[in-house]
């Protein structure tokens, strides 16, 4: 299996961990021991998963404040799909320059699209296309800067 691949099944088990942990409320351990026993954790990244689920889980709440700030409602207001890809994103924007941004956004569209509402993954992409100004500034003008 392809990087790529082992990877968006990391997010995508972040993405139902943090379905789980919005809904039903478990711990965040108890979480990520059920989603090691999942169908799909052989075909993780199960480091880049371990990484990405304590990054969200820790973070959760700043990443949501910064998320917050682009939004035209309250973070409660938002389906729990479409409020766990954008902390998602968001933390990858924050903590992994190695990843572009294109990438992140892709990838969370991408996982709206399977996972969300009708519309959720232009919700999605709208409000993190408007968080990379502020956390990728630098890559943002070096991509602008070759056109």
């Amino acid at each position: 299996m392809s990087e790529a691949r082992a990877r968006r099944r990391a997010r995508e088990l972040a993405l139902q961990g943090l379905y789980q942990r919005q809904l039903a409320r478990h711990a965040d351990r108890e979480i990520a021991s059920d989603l090691a026993t999942s169908p799909g954790w052989a075909a993780a990244d199960q480091v880049y998963f371990g990484e990405l689920w304590r990054g969200v889980t820790s973070e959760y709440d700043a990443l949501l404040g910064l998320v917050a700030t682009k939004l035209d409602r309250k973070p409660a207001e938002l389906a729990p799909v479409e409020r766990a890809l954008l902390v998602i994103g968001a933390w990858e924007l924050t903590h992994r320059a190695d990843i572009p941004w294109r990438a992140v956004i892709d990838e969370a569209i991408e996982l709206a699209k399977a996972y969300g509402g009708t519309d959720g993954h232009r919700f999605v992409n709208a409000v993190l296309d408007k968080l990379v100004p502020e956390l990728r500034a630098s890559e943002l003008t070096v991509a602008e800067g070759r056109r």
